[in-house]
């Protein structure tokens, strides 16, 4: 399997990566190894989570994917075959939120502690934090490097002016640099990341691995209208789909799975990995028949007039 590189971290990937937030939500532990486990036989490595993963859950306080993935670890042995990302910035209650310099060293702790790991190949900035200088940042994250905790940083939900500004103050006080950006971007949700954020980190060389690349679920075509969203675990993400543009995105992807025998979940990450500032998106998957969707995304090239009808068909209006 190609390997994608993560900016210039020397660091890779593989062209899809496995999003982490269902672990210890939508599936239970036992699901969880099953899931990974999969994903790991089938030639895969990289997996994305967060310490905050799932405290919107009623009863959940965060942490709990993380939980799931250090039980895994130890009942497996096999760290070293997993490219672990996870991040930090969420507000997690009682005022543990941000990215000073204290709360991160406490934060990655805890992370560690519940991954049940000695290191983080890739530690994320959950959310850009205006109370806390870059520097402070960015000098927080070069201790854990230089201490081996974390290999390399990332960025999620920055503007482009913060993670131009970001990557200036790494410059100018030799500090590590944000080698990936984690946005929100998928046919629906484009014209945030295209706009600005693309051409900053082609720039850069920045690694882009996207977020709700499925739109949560919406772009996979099984829900087709509120109705059938309605009591489901992410009916309160999908809402905002459900409007004439994305009725003409699930067309498109109707047409071209047909022609070229494949799913709308399928054909929707094809995409994502075709344009030209995405390094990996970031998909999850809560059965085999769906992680089957993610697996033939990564062997199926759409051709020319299939990323132009999708690209036409989802143009922000």
């Amino acid at each position: 399997m190609s390997q994608r590189p993560l900016g210039h971290s020397g660091l890779k990937t593989d062209p899809l990566i496995f999003g982490g937030n269902v672990f210890g939500w939508t599936l239970d532990e036992r699901q969880s190894f099953e899931m990974l486990d999969a994903w790991l036989d089938a030639g895969f490595s990289t997996v994305d989570t967060a310490d905050v993963y799932s405290r919107w859950v009623d009863g959940h306080s965060g942490g709990e994917s993380e939980r799931v993935l250090g039980a895994y670890f130890k009942a497996r042995g096999n760290r070293d075959k997993v490219l672990l990302a996870t991040k930090v910035g969420m507000d997690m209650g009682d005022g543990d939120k941000g990215l000073s310099k204290a709360y991160i060293q406490r934060a990655v702790e805890a992370s560690l502690e519940r991954l049940q790991t000695d290191y983080i190949d890739l530690y994320q900035s959950h959310l850009d934090d205006a109370d806390t200088p870059l520097e402070e940042t960015l000098e927080a994250y070069d201790r854990l490097i230089e201490a081996g905790k974390v290999r390399v940083i990332g960025a999620s939900n920055y503007t482009a002016d913060r993670l131009d500004e970001a990557s200036q103050v790494a410059q100018r006080h030799a500090l590590p640099r944000y080698e990936t950006l984690q946005p929100c971007y998928n046919l629906y949700d484009r014209d945030d990341f295209e706009t600005e954020l693309a051409p900053l980190c082609l720039k850069y060389d920045i690694g882009v691995i996207p977020y709700f690349s499925l739109a949560s679920g919406f772009l996979t075509g099984k829900y087709r209208s509120r109705e059938d969203a309605r009591g489901k675990a992410r009916a309160g993400f999908v809402d905002k789909y459900f409007d004439e543009r994305g009725m003409r995105i699930l067309a498109a992807l109707d047409d071209v799975a047909k022609r070229v025998d494949a799913t709308p979940a399928a054909v929707s990450l094809a995409w994502l990995m075709a344009q030209p500032a995405v390094t990996a998106p970031i998909a999850s998957a809560t059965s085999r028949r769906q992680l089957v969707q993610l697996i033939t995304a990564t062997r199926l090239e759409l051709d020319d007039a299939a990323l132009r009808q999708l690209s036409e068909a989802s143009a922000p209006d």
